[in-house]
């Protein structure tokens, strides 16, 4: 009977994307479950449980449609393909004469008291009384105290079976194994943002969930007892989608024209591009320097402005620079993922200092402690009961003064302390192991096959052929101030952690002398002996490339600093572009970064809709607008096809999810999204709730894709995939993984191939394997919706 139970609560789970913590909150898709099922399909179910909205309100098309973003030929054809005779204009007021309002079926009551439980239970350390028997579970916590609890209307806990399985067990026993789905399903998409965190606890087994477990059995138990309790129905009668059949067929077409529109303009525009190109005749240069930076949408912008300062070569690399590695901070000791998240870990990586430099570190561990050591006890200070007022009324002033401070000169106080800052990069050198080992501190470092290992996956998978005499692999982060999803503004690719690290271990491998033997011996990578290899670090709120240079060579030594120099220059074009001043504009985005009173210190990657697969030739000069993920790949370099697998594999699926977790945060920012800062409270340490309590948000907040309460800024469209390559590699790599081909033909991403072996001819991949010219040569490519029949059903 329990295995069944077990096996019931496991499939409903299903529907639960995963909600990441505040201090690495990595983009994901809200429907993951739902992938197996094609994209009009899957929002249809996610309305139905979750009451949400899964297309863009009237208004954002109608923004998009004075813009010019959506072709009035596009939605003319589908409109007409699917069988509706209106004029794209009588469509537009048709949807805004029926609006739609998402209404949740879901009892608020209930949502209140059990959220509030598991606020209480599954606190991070924010709390100063944590809750009693933490370490018995949540269950058996709750079980003592639920007396104790007024709402719940019980007078002692021997009311109450002794265990999670025996009390869900009594509660479900009139229920078949079908209704237990269906009811464990709505119970569990009541509060999809505290489900996601408990996947997430479950999924990493945390040191918390270790310490405090909790499980979906848990939860689930305490719901139903307490909705039993209540009296209230376990499965509310007719969940059905309460929408317009018809209008919800019409707001999916204007996605797809919207969708279509930004394809065709795209592939023009690299068209255009590749046939300058080829008409060119290349001379290959050895640069000054190599930029590999990250994929993100924001190195777009970097890499043309770095390639315009100076004779530099840029490429583009997912940021955790193919380590798939821990990494344990010399500020805090705290062991982090830095690495994809579908990726595990095997490696962790920590510091030691460099040589010559012990009393050096000894200095800075000693300043470390006593400045953590400060901030614990005026933290305590501020909290404990006895001296809680005490100290604050007579800290008054200062707090006082530097708000002002923080207000008025944010930009003056964030140069000044970055100037006083001692990064440990200066005096520690990373050291990376096994995961394996438990006192990786003082074992060996990992085997000289696996260093080579590292070190060639980046190399093929760039199709790097030449080296300069300056290499940088260049991570990124973010410097934001007060803005509890700072995270999420890091590298996704290293779990919403900075790219730093992972850039200087790459750094430090592809230095090895024994590494660069075997790579001539056994792969013919041949690194010349003047080329040096630097870590480095994007801060993307501000654009400034900070070198970690402390142990490169005096021979290096001048053409860093000119490097420097014209970075400097770079930053400014970049934040002069991107925040549209000319004359203030570092000064401007340093602000930004250090206002504790700045809603938006950066956007992020909002506006990604495409992810380019291809040689830097195809996109040099082009301004995409920061819009597009760029991978740089070799098609002639990869004869086996295997570096293309692994960015299919690996970079396009986690585009994929960045994609649809800005999609859904634009769409329904309520339901999927992190609702307003200007009411956010942070709970446990780990997540936001709205005001007071509620669900936990498991999104973006809404001032990170939305330009105003009225107007749009993320477009949500589907992410849109362009590979430069040979369409016969592609098939190979679709037809050998299942995975690849149900996310094309469910439609939760769309696949271009630029057929090298047909003149370069762009070639639009259709549900079964089919693909269908879509170069602008062409007569305009308009798919049939092969939904129409489910979604115009009722019309």
């Amino acid at each position: 009977m329990y295995s069944k139970l077990q096996q019931s609560i496991d499939e409903a789970s299903k529907i639960v994307g995963t909600t990441w913590p505040l201090y690495s909150f990595v983009t994901s898709n809200p429907l993951v479950g739902f992938e197996e099922s094609h994209f009009s399909e899957a929002v249809i179910q996610a309305e139905k449980l979750f009451g949400s909205r899964s297309f863009p309100e009237v208004s954002v098309y109608r923004q998009a449609w004075n813009r010019k973003e959506i072709e009035e030929s596009e939605v003319t054809n589908l409109l007409k393909e699917n069988g509706f005779e209106i004029t794209p204009l009588e469509s537009l007021k048709k949807m805004e004469s029926e609006k739609t309002i998402c209404k949740r079926s879901h009892n608020t009551d209930i949502d209140r008291i059990v959220s509030k439980w598991l606020a209480a239970f599954m606190d991070e350390g924010l709390a100063e009384w944590e809750m009693p028997n933490k370490n018995e579970g949540f269950f058996n916590s709750w079980r003592k105290l639920a007396k104790y609890d007024t709402e719940i209307n019980l007078k002692n806990s021997n009311e109450i079976p002794e265990t999670a399985a025996d009390a869900l067990m009594v509660l479900v026993k009139n229920y078949s194994e079908e209704e237990c789905v269906e009811i464990f399903k709505y119970h569990l998409a009541a509060l999809p943002g505290w489900m996601g965190y408990i996947k997430h606890r479950n999924d990493a087994n945390t040191a918390w969930q270790k310490e405090y477990p909790i499980t979906m059995l848990d939860y689930l138990a305490v719901r139903l007892f307490i909705a039993d309790n209540l009296n209230i129905d376990f499965l509310p009668k007719n969940l059905t989608a309460d929408k317009n059949t018809a209008i919800n067929s019409l707001r999916h077409l204007w996605l797809k024209a919207w969708e279509q529109s930004w394809q065709k303009k795209l592939a023009k525009t690299l068209e255009e591009n590749n046939i300058a190109l080829n008409s060119k005749v290349r001379k290959i240069q050895i640069p000054d320097a190599q930029f590999v930076l990250c994929i993100d949408t924001r190195s777009e912008l970097m890499r043309r402005h770095i390639e315009n300062v100076g004779h530099y070569e840029t490429f583009g690399y997912a940021g955790f620079f193919g380590i798939a590695m821990d990494y344990k901070n010399e500020n805090d000791s705290i062991v982090r993922k830095s690495c994809p998240p579908i990726v595990g870990s095997a490696y962790i990586v920590s510091e030691i200092p460099q040589k010559d430099k012990s009393e050096k570190a000894e200095k800075f561990a000693k300043r470390n402690t006593l400045k953590n050591f400060s901030e614990y006890f005026l933290r305590r200070m501020k909290n404990m009961l006895p001296s809680a007022f005490g100290y604050v009324e007579g800290s008054g002033v200062f707090y006082g003064f530097s708000l002002i401070g923080r207000t008025l000169f944010s930009g003056y106080n964030y140069r000044r302390n970055n100037r006083k800052i001692t990064d440990y990069e200066e005096i520690y050198e990373p050291k990376i192991n096994t995961c394996t080992n438990e006192n990786y501190l003082h074992t060996d470092s990992i085997p000289l096959e696996e260093k080579v290992a590292i070190v060639k996956g980046a190399f093929d998978l760039t199709g790097w052929q030449t080296f300069a005499p300056i290499v940088l692999f260049v991570g990124h982060g973010s410097h934001t101030a007060n803005n509890p999803f700072g995270s999420s503004l890091d590298c996704g690719a290293c779990a919403a952690s900075p790219g730093r690290h992972n850039a200087r271990m790459l750094a430090k491998l592809a230095n090895l002398k024994e590494v660069r033997e075997i790579l001539l011996k056994n792969y013919s990578f041949e690194i010349p002996r003047e080329t040096i290899f630097i870590g480095a670090e994007h801060n993307t709120t501000t654009d400034e490339i900070v070198i970690f240079d402390s142990e490169v060579p005096k021979t290096h030594s001048q053409s860093v600093q000119i490097l420097k120099e014209n970075l400097a220059k770079a930053q400014k074009n970049a934040t002069a572009e991107r925040l549209g001043e000319k004359d203030k504009s570092i000064s401007q985005a340093q602000s930004k970064a250090n206002s504790w009173s700045e809603t938006r210190p950066e956007w992020g990657l909002a506006k990604n809709a495409s992810f380019i697969v291809a040689p830097r030739e195809l996109t040099k000069n082009l301004n995409l607008g920061g819009r597009c993920f760029l991978h740089s790949y070799d098609w002639e370099l990869d004869t086996e096809g295997a570096a293309l697998e692994g960015i299919m594999q690996g970079p396009m699926v986690v585009t994929q999810w960045i994609n649809n977790h800005y999609y859904f945060s634009t769409v329904d920012n309520d339901t999927f999204g992190g609702g307003s800062k200007i009411t956010h409270n942070i709970t446990g340490k780990f997540g936001v709730v709205q005001g007071n309590g509620g669900d936990l948000k498991m999104g973006l907040p809404k001032e990170s894709v939305k330009q105003s309460d009225t107007e749009m800024y993320h477009q949500p469209l589907r992410l849109s995939v362009i590979i430069k390559a040979p369409i016969q590699g592609v098939e190979k790599i679709l037809l050998n993984n299942e995975n690849l081909r149900s996310l094309l033909d469910n439609e939760w991403i769309y696949l271009m191939v630029m057929d090298v072996k047909d003149n370069d001819t762009i070639k639009k991949y259709n549900r079964g394997m089919k693909w269908e010219n879509f170069s602008n040569s062409l007569k305009p490519f308009v798919k049939k919706d092969e939904m129409k029949v489910k979604l115009t059903a009722t019309v």
